[in-house]
């Protein structure tokens, strides 16, 4: 089947594809590459209270991501706004 440029432009463009991409295929590998490099850089030298701090940071920053994914930080934020407003 031929696609035409017409038919091209009725399609709806976004970034769906490129995000589900990248979730499903780069933070899996950082993961990888973060724990290899604590337990190469911490364990070798048998400095387990250096790989529990940089540990931490990981789950902060996928913590971070998981908001930026799922989309739930607007209720997280509305719920922080309204501990204040009363």
């Amino acid at each position: 089947m031929i696609t035409t440029s017409l038919q091209l432009a009725q399609e709806e463009l976004g970034t769906r594809g490129l995000q589900e991409w990248i979730v499903n295929n780069m933070v899996p590998l950082l993961l990888l590459t973060v724990a290899i490099l604590l337990l190469w850089l911490g364990g070798g030298r048998g400095d387990n209270a250096g790989v529990m701090r940089r540990l931490g940071g990981v789950f902060v920053a996928l913590a971070i991501i998981g908001l930026a994914v799922t989309g739930s930080g607007v209720g997280i934020g509305k719920w922080i706004a309204s501990l204040f407003s009363g």
